[in-house]
């Protein structure tokens, strides 16, 4: 009997043990998957950015879904807060989210509804990118002028151009603060200030910037006196803040005729319904007119939309 009972709980101590050491090989074969596809997810970054960098001195651009990711994580700032931050990694997280509120909206509802509130969330995050590049475009308009003002302060040179960068950069916001220490940065390391400011003007959105740094990186090559670049860019950045200026009041005016237009509605709709003895929402989806007037207000409001964002662009 009491060699029965050891031949048991040896039994059952050998398999804990196998079953530990089986749990770790397990843990261990997953952990270098995981490490495996980190490193390849790094390769492929590394590549892409290499190559845009030929693309760069090349004056050449490559437009496909990840140079796009890659330029939306740029502009909008999120490049800048989380250096480690890839389109592969955006395009991951983002469909590991989208499964995870589909799969907690089968819990609760509909698979139709679910899908909805999928598509709401993924609307709600290019919206609050829209707003992120929104506001760096502003503060790269209120900052440029800025920028310009002090370059002509300096007798700048193409021999001292980035490294005036450095010394006007801490009184600047972001994110012309950091794009212009890296500029100067990777010009002192790279002894290739051209290269440098096309790196920079792809770091930020803002048409005039861009024309800037390129306009800087061609007279680096056939002048040595920025003055004059100076000069002229400072009148054209006045005249564009200008007629940005304009277009923001002719937006503001346009609001105000679609915020009246949706009021009108509202009141005929309610009207119509008071009248007929029907919901609103019986009104605009189940009755031909009100479909067709909410297509209508949709398109409208969706060229509105356009509008404010070419504006904003």
């Amino acid at each position: 009997m009491r060699s029965a009972l050891y031949v048991i709980i040896f039994c059952l101590l050998f398999s804990a043990f196998f079953l530990l050491f089986e749990k770790i090989r397990i843990l261990r074969r997953l952990s270098d998957r995981l490490k495996k596809a980190k490193d390849d997810v790094a390769a492929a970054s590394r590549q892409r950015m290499l190559e845009q960098r030929r693309q760069l001195i090349a004056l050449g651009e490559k437009h496909s879904l990840l140079f796009s990711l890659e330029k939306m994580l740029q502009y909008s700032g999120l490049k800048r807060r989380f250096p480690g931050l890839t389109p592969e990694w955006w395009i991951a997280g983002n469909a590991a989210a989208a499964a995870a509120v589909f799969g907690i909206g089968l819990l609760f509802s509909k698979a139709w509804q679910s899908a909805a509130v999928t598509v709401l969330f993924g609307a709600a995050e290019a919206v609050w990118l829209c707003l992120l590049r929104t506001r760096n475009l502003r503060k790269v308009s209120e900052n440029l002028l800025k920028l310009l003002d002090f370059l002509g302060n300096y007798s700048v040179t193409a021999a001292e151009a980035t490294g005036i960068f450095g010394q006007v950069s801490r009184y600047l916001e972001e994110p012309l603060r950091s794009a212009l220490d890296a500029c100067c940065y990777e010009a002192q390391t790279t002894g290739d200030a051209g290269l440098a400011l096309l790196s920079m003007a792809e770091k930020i959105e803002h048409p005039k910037f861009k024309e800037l740094a390129r306009n800087m990186e061609i007279s680096i090559r056939y002048c040595a006196d920025f003055s004059a670049l100076v000069r002229s860019s400072r009148r054209s950045l006045r005249e564009y803040l200008r007629l940005s200026q304009e277009r923001r009041g002719m937006l503001r005016e346009a609001a105000v005729n679609m915020a009246l237009l949706l009021g009108m509605s509202a009141v005929i709709l309610v009207t119509v319904g008071v009248l007929t003895g029907q919901s609103l929402e019986a009104l605009l989806f189940q009755t031909l007119p009100g479909r067709v007037g909410t297509g209508i207000l949709a398109v409208i409001f969706g060229l509105f939309a356009g509008q404010l964002y070419r504006a904003q662009n």
